[in-house]
C-alpha cells in the first residue's frame, strides 16, 4: 500500500475523511461539508508534505481539530471574497 499515492481520491482516505467530518460536525461545526474538509486536506494539510503510507495519511486527517478548520475556512472565505466581483454579492446586499 505504501507505493500507492495518498490523496483524497483513495477510498480508504475518503472513509477516514467521512469519519472525521462526522466528528467535526458533532464538535461545533454542524454545517461543515465534505468538500470543506477535502479542501483543507489538499490545500493546507498535504500542500507541502504528502503522506507516505495509509496510516500516516489517516493519522493526519484524524488529528485535524475544530479550531484549525475554523481558521482555514475563515481565511479561505476572505481570499475567495477578495477575488470576487461586487456583482457576485448582489443577492446579499440587495441589488
Amino acid at each position: 500500500m505504501s507505493s500507492e499515492k495518498m490523496d483524497t481520491l483513495n477510498t480508504l482516505i475518503q472513509l477516514t475523511m467521512v469519519l472525521k467530518l462526522q466528528q467535526l460536525k458533532r464538535n461545533g461545526l454542524p454545517s461543515l461539508r465534505y468538500s470543506n474538509l477535502e479542501d483543507y486536506v489538499n490545500e493546507k494539510l498535504w500542500a507541502l508534505r504528502q503522506p507516505h503510507s495509509l496510516h500516516e495519511a489517516a493519522d493526519d486527517i484524524l488529528h485535524v481539530d475544530t479550531q484549525e478548520m475554523i481558521r482555514f475556512l475563515a481565511k479561505k472565505a476572505i481570499t475567495d471574497a477578495a477575488a470576487s466581483r461586487l456583482e457576485d454579492f448582489s443577492d446579499i446586499i440587495g441589488g
